[in-house]
């Protein structure tokens, strides 16, 4: 008897995801219901914000940059900030230090549980996703107490930060991450040991450590995977005085990486309790800059998704050069194809979600 072959169909996914409103673009080849192989296609929103160094002012730009995604909005802009002040070699105010700290994980702990959220509406758990989001309401109120605004804050600037926090609203703060950490701890045994959970994560999107490690996976993608590689080692700000260590999993898989961001959101609410523990008291936010920048520099920062790395190239004017931002799903496109190939086409959408893709920071 003659052996049958599958056959294989070529059929387009996206640009629009059914559960995030990114527009993601694969094209996916099949053989029935199997994915053999991806493509990803990048460029439907470009925007061009890097062109806009051009028009805008070194100081301006920081208000642009943060624009470049609205959920990791706060650490873009302390990104830029400190790839300018690395070009005006200036080391901002301790306190300044200790608040963009505290506010990037405040960031943190909004954008895993967005993700949590959105987890548990793609696996059909609506109750679950209603739940992790009202919680989030409450580190957003406290985003919008300390800095004026839900998400983008506009509160950092080249030398430091614009505002202060008090004695009272860091009360306020401290109160409420202990709420969080109760209400996430009440939802852990739904998202780590409900059987419908984990027969939709468990096993799907195997990403290796060699892989991950040869493809350049990043953020909780990675340390998914096994491999420690958080960015806030580096000591950057006031990670020196915090007591941290990167949240691993061995997995591998879709529940590794909801496993990692959950733990990841109660790891940051005990560096926001260091934070304002080890808070200084010295009220100097800004260190003086003055002129212009003159100079390049390369920084690399951990966002709530991984690694980002911003280059700045200045002539001397307070018009850049050039300024490029390569985000953290840029980077972690290439292993996501990895983790689809051999999956089922009912997966895909768990899968794409797995990385927590943003799409508008990929494509700035």
């Amino acid at each position: 008897m003659a052996e049958t072959t599958a056959k294989r169909s070529i059929i387009p996914y996206g640009p629009q995801h059914p559960v995030l409103p990114e527009p993601i673009h694969l094209d996916l080849v099949l053989e029935d219901e199997k994915i053999v192989d991806v493509l990803p296609n990048v460029g439907f929103i470009h925007r061009g914000l890097e062109k806009l160094v051009q028009k805008k002012d070194f100081n301006e730009m920081m208000y642009v940059i943060e624009r470049v995604c609205g959920i990791c909005s706060f650490v873009h802009g302390m990104g830029y900030c400190a790839t300018i002040e690395k070009v005006f070699d200036v080391e901002i105010p301790d306190r300044a230090k200790f608040l963009r700290t505290m506010w990037s994980e405040m960031s943190r702990i909004h954008s895993h549980m967005l993700w949590l959220g959105l987890l548990a509406d793609a696996f059909g758990f609506e109750s679950l996703f209603y739940q992790v989001w009202r919680s989030r309401e409450q580190i957003l109120n406290m985003v919008e107490l300390h800095t004026g605004s839900r998400l983008i804050s506009s509160v950092n600037k080249v030398g430091g930060v614009l505002k202060d926090v008090d004695d009272d609203k860091l009360k306020i703060l401290s109160k409420t991450v202990d709420q969080i950490e109760q209400d996430m701890l009440r939802v852990q045994k739904v998202f780590f040991e409900d059987y419908s959970v984990q027969s939709r994560l468990k096993g799907i999107g195997i990403l290796t450590p060699e892989n991950a490690h040869a493809l350049g996976a990043v953020g909780p993608f990675a340390r998914a995977s096994g491999i420690p590689l958080d960015l806030r080692m580096r000591g950057d700000n006031a990670m020196p005085y915090i007591d941290f260590e990167p949240i691993t999993s061995n997995d591998c898989d879709c529940y590794a990486r909801c496993y990692v961001r959950f733990m990841e959101v109660l790891q940051s609410i005990d560096i926001i309790r260091q934070c304002i523990a080890k808070m200084p008291a010295d009220h100097t936010l800004v260190t003086p800059v003055k002129g212009n920048p003159q100079g390049e520099a390369f920084m690399r920062l951990e966002q709530p998704r991984g690694e980002v790395v911003y280059y700045a190239k200045a002539n001397g004017t307070k018009y850049l050069d050039r300024f490029r931002v390569r985000t953290p799903t840029f980077a972690n496109l290439i292993p996501l194809c990895e983790t689809i190939k051999g999956e089922n086409f009912a997966d895909l959408g768990l899968l794409v979600l797995s990385i927590d893709p943003c799409i508008s920071c990929t494509e700035r």
